[in-house]
C-alpha cells in the first residue's frame, strides 16, 4: 500500500487528504498536525464565520514575486468547485454580494464537515505530533516527529505561513521546505493592522469611519482601498488598511520609506469640499461664537475634529470668521490626504496571512510538485502567495490542496498500473516456453 503523509492539517491538508482519499481508497494517508485538532486557524476565518471564496475570482486579488504563475492553480480549482465540494460535504451556503459564506455563519462547522470527511474515509490522523525533519531517501521520504519516525512515498508540506501562531502557524514549514532544497521569499505580516509614527489621533481611538486608504513606498503609489477604517491606540487598523497592509510590511522589512494617506471623505473632491466649506461659512456668518470645530461638525466623526485641526495649524479655540483662506485650504488638505508615518506592523501573532514563502519558481504549477526534490507538493500559505481580504486566501488553499492531491493520484495510479504491466508481461522461464511451444 501506498502512502501519502500530509504535514500540516489545515485548510490545504484536509482537502487534500479527503481529495487523495476519494480518489483512490487504497492508498494511505497519514497526516500530521501540531495542534490538538484539525483546521484550527478556520475556526478564526471571516471574524468567526469563514468566508469559504468568493464569486468574483479574479488574479488581481492576489500577490506574490510571480503573479503569472498563479492562474493554472485557480483553473484547476475555482469558485465552482469550491462550491461544489462543499455542497458534497452537506454544507450550505450563502452569498453576500459574493463573498460566500456557511449559511449557518459558523467557521466550526466548515472545519467539522471536513475533519468528519477525513474520519469517514479511513485517514490516519495525528494531532500535536509536528514534524522535526523530512529526508529524501531511495525510496521516499522518512519523516520524523518528537516520538516516531515513519516512512512515506509522497509528501504533501501544508505547514501553512507564519502568521497567527497560537492556531499553529510558527514558521516551521518553512524551515521544512529549506531543508528539502527549496529557497523562501522574504516572509512578513499581511492582513494586519499599521503602527504610526508619532501617532496624533490616539485621542480619537475606538472610531470607526468610511476612508481611502493609500500606501505610499518611498512616496510611490503602491495600493489603496476604500471601507471603514478604524482608529487604535497605536495605529490605524480595518478592512482598507488590510488589503494594502502586505505593501508596507515589505517596505519595512527592505527598510524602506512606508507612509499611508488617508482620505477621510472620499465621495467628495477636494474642490467639492471647498465648495462646502464655503457654504458652511456663509451659514455660520451671523454667529459670532461659531468656532472652527463648527466647520466640520455633521462632516467627519467628533473625535477627530480636534486632531484635523491641529495638524491643518488651525487654533480649536479660534474664532470661525477669522480663518484665513490658506488655512482652509490646507484644512482640504489634510481631510483628503492626511499622511501618516508607519512604524511597524502589529506583527504575525495579530495578522491573518503571511505575504512571502517558498518561491513559485521552485514549483510545478501544473501539478503542484517541487522542482527541486521529487514527489514532495507544496501548497497553501506555505507559498509565496497571499490573498487580499474576501475569501481568496481560503480559495488558495482550496485549489492548491485539490491540485496536489490529484496529482499524486495520478502519479500513482501510473506507478501502479507500470508494476501490473511488468508483472504481466515479464519474460517467460525458460521451461514454461518449452512446455507451452513457446
Amino acid at each position: 500500500m501506498k502512502t501519502l503523509a500530509i504535514v500540516g492539517g489545515g485548510a490545504s491538508g484536509m482537502l487534500a487528504g479527503i481529495t487523495a482519499l476519494e480518489t483512490n481508497p487504497d492508498i494511505q494517508v497519514i497526516i500530521f498536525d501540531q495542534k490538538d485538532i484539525l483546521g484550527k486557524k478556520i475556526l478564526s476565518t471571516g471574524n468567526g464565520r469563514c468566508n469559504l471564496t468568493n464569486k468574483n475570482m479574479s488574479l488581481d486579488y492576489f500577490r506574490s514575486d510571480e503573479p503569472q504563475l498563479i492562474s493554472s492553480v485557480l483553473k484547476a480549482f475555482g469558485y465552482s468547485d469550491t462550491i461544489r465540494f462543499f455542497e458534497n460535504l452537506g454544507l450550505l451556503m450563502k452569498s453576500r454580494n459574493g463573498y460566500i459564506y456557511p449559511r449557518c455563519d459558523q467557521a466550526s462547522v466548515v472545519r467539522s464537515v471536513l475533519d468528519n470527511r477525513l474520519k469517514e474515509l479511513g485517514a490516519d490522523i495525528r494531532r500535536e505530533n509536528a514534524v522535526t525533519s523530512i529526508c529524501r531517501t531511495k525510496k521516499g521520504f522518512q519523516i520524523e516527529t518528537g516520538s516516531e519516525k515513519i516512512y512515506a512515498d509522497r509528501v504533501i508540506l501544508s505547514a501553512g505561513g507564519k502568521a497567527s501562531s497560537k492556531l499553529g502557524s510558527d514558521g516551521s514549514g518553512y524551515t521544512l521546505a529549506k531543508s528539502l532544497g527549496h529557497s523562501v521569499v522574504p516572509v512578513v505580516p499581511a492582513l494586519v493592522q499599521l503602527k504610526v509614527k508619532d501617532f496624533t489621533f490616539q485621542k480619537a481611538s475606538g472610531v470607526r469611519t468610511d476612508a481611502k486608504v493609500t500606501a505610499l513606498i518611498n512616496g510611490r503609489m503602491a495600493a489603496s482601498d476604500t471601507g471603514e477604517l478604524q482608529i487604535t491606540n497605536y495605529g490605524i487598523s480595518g478592512i482598507p488598511v488590510f488589503q494594502v497592509s502586505r505593501y508596507i510590511s515589505r517596505a519595512l522589512y527592505e527598510k524602506q520609506n512606508a507612509q499611508i494617506v488617508i482620505d477621510f471623505l472620499p465621495e467628495l473632491e477636494e474642490a467639492s469640499l471647498r465648495e462646502l466649506f464655503n457654504k458652511k461659512l456663509q451659514h455660520l456668518s451671523g454667529n459670532q461664537k461659531a468656532k472652527p470645530e463648527d466647520l466640520l461638525t455633521g462632516i467627519l466623526h467628533t473625535k477627530l475634529i480636534p486632531e484635523i485641526l491641529r495638524i491643518s495649524g488651525i487654533r480649536f479655540s479660534a474664532k470661525l470668521n477669522m480663518i484665513k483662506d490658506a488655512e482652509l485650504t490646507r484644512l482640504c488638505e489634510v481631510i483628503k490626504s492626511c499622511r501618516l508615518n508607519i512604524s511597524d506592523t502589529n506583527g504575525f501573532d495579530n495578522a491573518q496571512v503571511s505575504a512571502g514563502g517558498v518561491s513559485l519558481k521552485e514549483v510545478d504549477m501544473e501539478t503542484m510538485q517541487s522542482c527541486i526534490t521529487k514527489d514532495l507538493y507544496l501548497a497553501g500559505e506555505l507559498l509565496d502567495v497571499d490573498g487580499i481580504c474576501g475569501g481568496y486566501n481560503l480559495q488558495w488553499a482550496w485549489a492548491t490542496g485539490y491540485c496536489r492531491a490529484k496529482q499524486i493520484m495520478h502519479r500513482l495510479s501510473i506507478s501502479n498500473a507500470f508494476e501490473i504491466k511488468a508483472y504481466r508481461f515479464r519474460p517467460i522461464h525458460k521451461k514454461v516456453r518449452k512446455k507451452w511451444n513457446y
